[in-house]
């Protein structure tokens, strides 16, 4: 069978190849002859490619074979080009490291081993007498010499083209199956008598099971219906054991580290237990009766309550009768149905061409390619983005000489897949499609991560007249890939990741001869015929099989995914992995030999066990991403600036006294540096930031204290760094004495791309001047925090902060006023937090001037007078948490609720009751000691859905108007120290929808809130409805 990838994967490792030999590195060895004649077969080999991919689809045995010989040359050309990269490195680092005044980059003679290069030159000799023989075989095979042709790459979007805003997958509305989830939410929510009930979803493949599924599982009638709910991916066929372990991982958010059933069973039933809950289990293809017997039977037995249900969504009819039959369900399947044509259309017009006008040539054919759609919303979707990367003159022959073609429902969407893939743009681009199969199904991975993934593999290679970095480039093919909808976009907070549709994931497996996943249960055995270059084996390999394994495939290994350890003698073995990921293991030490893999670029040890680095790691002269996250690394190796090529060191360490490696500055190409922590030795000092050039994303500077001037901070060059969004500045606190804080400040000016700003333990009483002119010195800054700024005693001027999204001010005990126009037009302001500012007597800001603001948090400032607080919540329409309190008591009524008697109540309230969807939905309300009644206005907020309530120690019971709050779904109450009762037994069984109530520091409510509690004061069946 044809390999579809293999011309991509030759071409992209070819171009690597000419790249590294395009370097002078080889020009100046004494070896230069072989070298450029190497460069020439190179060349013209690559100019039979074209020819060769086609006839290798005529199924030809011989050209196949000649390209999969062309491959493996290919490759041993490349790792032997990069060696001599490497070597070129490793000699510049040297002569940097002898302090030369003009860093050496060649050889000579007298400065090479000798035996290295007899044996460099021995080697690029063995690939130029093979590629001779290629070429000669090309000859009699009858390839004809073509230029190898690569499409456009289609144009990054310009800025505010929402035309490529791909939506969160996750909370994207589905297209026609509203009647679909009302049924299935409707059988969901019946009432059943059995304790545990399922229901699969069953259809072909593109129909749209799993958005249907989750669009239920996040149904708001099913949130208020189950108590707990499990979303697991079923894709692979798994023992029981490990079944049982993917819902407690569920279940818990935690890693499962033990393996003993009755354990993990045991688990299970403490969080499922007299709960009704919505179990998913999602692409399910097992069909081994027994696994599902006992299955349901586990979990009837952990469980009396009735009501609960599975939801099982499956291709396959044989599974989902076995299914059904292990709980004797009378109901059929719910077989999902295709889509009307109007829908496909729908889809795939907003594909191509978004909210904008159908443009002539996509009506001529809209009949027929809504035809090939057959019902199938992720054939619309894919066709849309096929024909969105092409020039509307092709679409009509694309129709006529391939979408008219296909036939045969699954394989048709299977096809229209494959078409998709045909027409990438780029081999580049196709490598980096493919190169998913190395993650398991139903995987999401973090941008960032994949890119730098792609860019050590060498998918990235920038164009000779390219002005992008390879980022740069990845995130151009991301947008590619999510335009042809074979990826999927889904956000969480500030990061984003990548996930596939699990028949797109079938299609890179299929196109992946050269990767190979080992899962529990799969054989060790690896088909010879196939160089295996991308290997992933899983915790489940015993030591052995896998050691084994891979010192059969250490010549080839290229990427390595291990989740276990490995041995010092087996990672010396692998030496030409270019990947290896560690992360999640056990060893606390990272194997020395790990100098020894030259040609390495991205080493991934998160969340590991890993505590020691050996300095061996800073030969690693090609390393361009290094990820500790969540690692146990204490330290990193003192000669860290030797990693010449680093470009990402993703490490975060909160210990001030850490000490950054000597001579950080160095690392010239580094982009990602989490913080630097000030030093006082030279190499240590805030100059190193300075020739950090391309720094990006987030960065945090500590111990500024030791920056003694306004010329020592702008050495840092902040102002030149266009590409950092997040800056935290920070001194230490407790400082006594005269400082220089508003000149180092002055000179730390970032550049006006700057998102986001932090400033902690700045000890001057005034800000510079660039600070006081916010929206002229940072038009972009969404988010600005002051921390512990004990000696200013007013704060900047933040007036028509347009672009001010959020507000945060910490622990500023020198502020008393804060003036009620301070933060006029700032219109985009959304959360607002002035908490622990002990002196501040007076806040009384115009909440009309932001009308935008969604949280607003005043707590702990306990000198602030309700009277001189912000007025005006009736105009906050958008207001969804509110966190207030304690306040100054300067009443005579010390027994009630008097400081909150001149808060907004009446604002908030209407603001609230205007509509149910603009209602506010947090409050948390602090009060003092002696208080013993609540604010009786909150009875009025009932759209509430979480309450807190803090310090009332005079309470000793809470009013029934508690019943009012229907929505309440979380009731929180801290230290009342008094409080016996809660609301009457009626008010209580009122609240329909509270999962959650917690009480601390009640010791009275606490004693009678108990099963065992008898006494007629006992309040246990006012709270055992609760969930």
């Amino acid at each position: 069978m044809a390999d579809a990838l293999i011309s991509s994967t030759i071409q992209v490792t070819l171009e690597m190849a000419l790249s590294l030999a395009s370097d002078r590195i080889g020009m100046l060895v004494g070896f230069e002859e072989d070298l450029a004649s190497m460069t020439r077969s190179l060349r013209l080999i690559k100019a039979f490619l074209t020819d060769a991919e086609e006839r290798q689809h005529n199924q030809e045995t011989a050209v196949q074979e000649w390209l999969k010989s062309l491959e493996e040359v290919a490759y041993d050309a490349d790792n032997v080009l990069d060696e001599l990269h490497y070597e070129s490195l490793r000699h510049q680092v040297e002569s940097r490291n002898r302090h030369k005044q003009k860093v050496c980059c060649f050889f000579s003679f007298s400065n090479i081993n000798l035996a290295f290069r007899w044996r460099m030159a021995s080697k690029v000799r063995d690939i130029k007498v093979k590629l001779n023989g290629i070429y000669q075989d090309a000859h009699g095979l009858g390839l004809v010499s073509r230029p190898v042709l690569t499409a456009t790459l289609p144009a990054a979007p310009a800025a505010g083209d929402t035309r490529n805003r791909q939506t969160d997958s996750v909370v994207a509305p589905m297209v026609g199956r509203a009647d679909d989830e009302s049924k299935i939410v409707k059988m969901l929510l019946s009432p059943s008598e059995k304790v545990v009930s399922v229901l699969p979803i069953i259809g072909m493949g593109g129909l749209g099971k799993t958005t249907l599924a989750k669009s239920i599982y996040n149904n708001q009638q099913i949130d208020g219906h189950f108590d707990k709910k499990v979303w697991v991916c079923a894709s692979k066929k798994v023992p029981i054991e490990e079944l049982f372990k993917l819902i407690l991982v569920h279940l818990t958010k935690e890693k499962v580290e033990v393996d003993v059933r009755e354990v993990i069973v045991e688990k299970i039933q403490n969080q499922l237990g007299g709960k009704r809950y919505l179990l998913v289990l999602d692409d399910v293809w097992d069909d081994n009766h027994a696994l599902w017997d006992d299955l349901f039977t586990t979990l009837k037995g952990l469980n009396p309550t009735d009501g609960s249900w599975c939801l099982v969504t499956t291709r396959s009819g044989q599974v989902a009768g076995i299914v059904s039959g292990a709980l004797m369900m009378d109901d059929e399947a719910y077989a999902l149905g295709r889509l009307p044509d109007d829908l496909c259309w729908s889809i795939l017009k907003e594909k191509v061409v978004g909210g904008g006008e159908v443009p002539y040539e996509l009506k001529a054919i809209k009949e027929r390619v809504i035809k090939r759609c057959d019902g199938l919303p992720l054939a619309a979707s894919v066709i849309g983005g096929l024909l969105r990367l092409k020039r509307k003159e092709e679409w009509q022959s694309i129709l006529e000489n391939r979408l008219l073609s296909f036939s045969g429902d699954e394989d048709r969407v299977m096809q229209i897949l494959k078409l998709s893939f045909d027409n990438l743009p780029s081999p580049y681009i196709k490598k980096c499609f493919a190169y998913w199969s190395i993650f398991p199904k139903d995987s999401e991975i973090e941008r960032n991560m994949l890119i730098e993934l792609w860019m050590a593999e060498g998918f990235l290679q920038a164009d000779v007249n390219s002005q992008m970095m390879m980022e740069e480039i990845g995130m151009n093919y991301l947008r590619i890939l999510l335009q042809s909808s074979l990826f999927e976009e889904i956000r969480y907070d500030w990061k984003t990741y990548y996930k596939m549709h699990d028949l797109v994931h079938d299609l890179a497996e299929s196109m992946s001869k050269s990767t190979k996943v080992i899962n529990n249960g799969d054989t060790y055995t690896v088909d010879n015929d196939n160089q295996i270059r991308y290997l992933t084996i899983d915790s489940f390999v015993g030591a052995e099989d896998r050691e084994k394994l891979l010192e059969s495939l250490s010549a080839s290994l290229h990427t390595l995914f291990v989740k276990g350890d490995l041995s010092d003698d087996m990672l010396m073995k692998l030496k030409n992995l270019y990947v290896l990921n560690l992360s999640r293991g056990e060893i606390e030490e990272l194997p020395i030999s790990i100098g020894k893999l030259m040609h390495l670029r991205c080493v991934d040890l998160s969340e590991s066990a890993i505590r020691i680095l050996p300095d061996s790691l800073c030969k690693l002269y090609n390393l361009q991403t290094l990820t500790l996250s969540y690692s146990a690394v204490d330290d990193l190796p003192k000669s860290m600036s030797n990693l010449i090529s680093l470009r990402h060191l993703h490490y975060y360490k909160s210990d001030k006294e850490f000490q950054m490696p000597l001579d950080m500055g160095r690392l010239i190409c580094l982009q990602t540096l989490k913080f630097f922590n000030v030093g006082r030795e030279k190499g240590r000092q805030v100059r190193e930031l300075g020739c950090l050039k391309n720094l990006k994303g987030s960065l945090e500077i500590r111990n500024l204290e030791l920056v003694k001037d306004k010329e020592g901070a702008e050495k840092t060059c902040l102002s030149e760094k266009k590409n950092l969004s997040k800056l935290r500045l920070e001194w230490t606190n407790n400082r006594e004495g005269d400082n220089h804080d508003e000149d180092v400040l002055d000179g730390l000016r970032p550049h006006p791309n700057l998102k986001e700003l932090s400033i902690s333990n700045f000890m001057s009483d005034q800000f510079p001047q660039w600070l006081m002119d916010l929206p002229t010195t940072l038009p972009k800054l969404a988010s600005l925090e002051f921390n512990y700024c004990n000696r200013c005693r007013e704060l900047l001027p933040l007036q028509n902060s347009t672009s001010l999204k959020q507000l945060e001010i910490w622990g500023c005990r020198g502020l008393t006023n804060l003036p009620g126009d301070m933060l006029h037009s700032c219109i985009s302001l959304q959360k607002l937090r002035v908490t622990y500012c002990d002196n501040l007597i007076s806040f009384p800001l115009d909440l009309q001037r932001t009308p935008s603001l969604l949280e607003l948090e005043l707590y702990r400032c306990p000198k602030l007078k309700t009277s001189m607080m912000p007025k005006g919540f009736g105009f906050l329409t958008s207001l969804r948490e509110l966190t207030i309190g304690p306040f100054l008591d300067d009443g005579d009524d010390h027994e009630n609720s008097s400081i909150y008697n001149e808060f907004d109540w009446s604002g908030l309230i209407s603001s609230s009751s205007s509509s149910s969807s603009s209602a506010l939905r947090e409050l948390y309300l602090y009060g003092l000691p002696h208080m013993e009644s609540l604010p009786p206005q909150i009875q009025y907020l009932t759209a509430l859905t979480s309450l807190a309530l803090g310090y009332f120690g005079g309470i000793k019971a809470l009013p029934d108007w508690f019943g009012n709050f229907a929505a309440l779904e979380e009731l929180y109450l801290y230290d009342f120290k008094e409080l016996g009762h809660l609301p009457s037994e009626d008010a209580m069984r009122s609240l329909t929808k509270l999962k959650c109530l917690h009480v601390y520091g009640s010791p009275v409510l606490k004693e009678r809130c108990t099963p065992e509690s008898s006494s007629p004061d006992s309040q246990w069946s006012k709270v055992t409805h609760i969930q």
